[in-house]
């Protein structure tokens, strides 16, 4: 991979927090609303998008980086959001956490060689997963909460 796809990538990634600020907007109404089919929330899907950045993509990474071939656990969001009780924690802060937890993310990104985008682990229920190919995951992942919270907000108006 060269360095201007890592940067395509990075700056992808980069982009998810003023797009979630821009989704949710300034409004705190309805952000605790559940879709019936079982959804997240708007508050939730941001609680979750802090904690899988936190716990699942920064640990990845940083494994990836610094170990061999490392085994990379499976995050269940679901059981996190019922355990952690997403719906009753105040959005700004959880918004601020993912911002600062992903803004590290990629700027730890920034200063790896482009070559170690080859590096590999093995995520659970996945299977063996370069570096490059989680970051991909994670731009998948965003889009589609990104979607979801699309989807709320229209419902909502």
């Amino acid at each position: 991979m060269k360095r201007e796809d890592l940067d395509d990538l990075l700056k992808q990634l980069a982009a998810t927090p003023s797009r979630i600020r821009q989704l949710i907007g300034t409004s705190s109404e309805n952000l605790r609303y559940k879709p019936a089919d079982g959804r997240f929330s708007i508050l939730e899907n941001v609680c979750h998008l802090r904690d899988i950045e936190i716990e699942g993509y920064s640990d990845r990474i940083k494994r990836i980086l610094e170990e061999d071939s490392p085994e990379l656990s499976d995050i269940d969001g679901g059981r996190l959001a019922m355990e952690r009780d997403y719906n009753n924690q105040d959005l700004m802060p959880a918004l601020d956490t993912f911002i600062e937890a992903r803004s590290g993310n990629v700027a730890r990104l920034r200063n790896i060689d482009p070559k170690e985008l080859e590096k590999v682990g093995k995520l659970e229920g996945v299977g063996q997963v370069t570096l490059e190919r989680l970051l991909e995951m994670m731009i998948e992942h965003d889009e589609g909460h990104l979607a979801e919270l699309q989807i709320l907000q229209r419902s909502l108006t």
